[in-house]
Order: C-alpha cells, then sequence, then structure tokens
C-alpha cells in the first residue's frame, strides 16, 4: 500500500507510506487527490513524515493537491518533511507558495484557524 487515506473532521490526511515520491507513485497519488477532491473535500493534509526523496513528478503531485483545494476554496496543508524534501520545495520556491508545518496536529491546527 503506497498511502494511507484518512476522512477526518475538517480536512483529509493523505500519508504517503513510501520512501520514495517518485514517477513510481506519483501518478496515483495525483489521482487519489482528484477523486478525494471530487468527493467534495476542500481540505488536504499530505503528510511525508515517511518520504525520505521526493522527484519533479512528486512535485507536481503537491502542486495538484495545492490548485485543488484552492480551487475548492480550501486549505493545503505539507506536513512532516525531512531535510532532503524541505531543501527541494524550497529550491524550487514552493515554500513561498504552499502551507508548510512540521506535524500533522500544526496542519489540522492550520486548517481550524482558516476555516473561521
Amino acid at each position: 500500500m503506497e498511502f494511507k487515506i484518512e476522512k477526518l473532521a475538517n480536512y483529509t490526511l493523505i500519508q504517503v507510506l513510501e520512501e520514495k515520491l517518485d514517477t513510481h507513485i506519483a501518478p496515483t497519488l495525483k489521482s487519489e487527490l482528484v477523486l478525494v477532491s471530487g468527493n467534495g473535500e476542500k481540505n488536504i493534509v499530505l503528510d511525508l513524515s515517511k518520504c525520505r526523496y521526493c522527484d519533479s513528478s512528486g512535485l507536481s503531485a503537491i502542486l495538484v493537491a495545492n490548485r485543488l483545494c484552492k480551487n475548492a476554496s480550501g486549505t493545503f496543508v505539507l506536513t512532516g518533511l525531512n531535510d532532503a524534501v524541505e531543501r527541494l520545495i524550497t529550491i524550487s520556491q514552493l515554500d513561498t507558495v504552499l502551507n508548510i508545518t512540521s506535524d500533522v496536529a500544526e496542519a489540522a491546527k492550520l486548517i481550524s484557524e482558516t476555516e473561521k
């Protein structure tokens, strides 16, 4: 299993269970995101705490999630980044575009604050 998807009170938590978010699982992640969004979910938390590596297709999936949430007037939060993944996001300047928190609890707090 590549992901764990959990529908919570005011958001859906998607945990990537693989060590690499790359061309092998990014397309599947994108389709999961489209499904979750299509089911009316506007807030998504993507937990990458088990991820050690992310490539451009992984970044692309992250951006798809961000766009889907924005289009639904919701909030997308990226959480649990390790150093390598965080560096990639900073280099590609996505840290200025994305909501990034250190853990899921912080992400949940951010979403409940934007819901008000």
